[in-house]
């Protein structure tokens, strides 16, 4: 026996589904596809686009009665200050001496005439940071924009003309 949908049925689920989250949306999925029966599961993939492995965690939880509790604040990579929680202070006690605050004191960016791989090679020179646990370039180029510095050459003065 295979069961067929109808478009506004299709949409009407996909629709009902998008606007619920976590375990309210795996518990209607679940119940959808118990109501299409055999194969619906693999029916809910096919005509509403559901993830298999999210069914079948929404009919875990609702044949067990016991709800699975979404951890997102742990996923992801954890910012490098947890991993070295010193670096900002070297980056700032290294760029410093190589700072000028904006000329025109129009904002409180310090420019700096290092670049972020300049200042990667200083760590590792400096400080005793290895090449591998120190983050890339871009990272530390992130970091030097958090601390609110700025690379930007030096003007050099043009002399007046007569």
């Amino acid at each position: 026996m295979s069961i067929q949908l109808t478009e506004s049925v299709k949409n009407m689920l996909v629709e009902t589904a998008r606007k619920l989250k976590g375990a309210f949306k795996r518990r209607f999925q679940a119940q959808t596809v118990l109501e299409l029966g055999h194969g619906g599961s693999l029916l809910a993939q096919k005509e509403l686009g559901w993830d298999r492995g999210t069914i079948r965690k929404g009919l875990k939880e609702l044949k067990s009665d016991i709800t699975c509790i979404d951890n997102y604040s742990a996923r992801g990579r954890k910012k490098i200050e947890k991993k070295l929680p010193s670096l900002l202070t070297d980056i700032k006690s290294l760029v410093d001496s190589q700072s000028q605050i904006d000329p025109s004191f129009k904002s409180e960016r310090l420019y700096t005439r290092l670049s972020a791989a300049e200042v990667r090679k200083q760590l590792i020179k400096q400080f005793g940071y290895t090449d591998k646990e120190l983050p890339t370039n871009e990272t530390i180029r992130l970091k030097l924009n958090e601390l609110k510095y700025s690379l930007k050459r030096v003007a050099k003065t043009k002399p007046k003309k007569n």
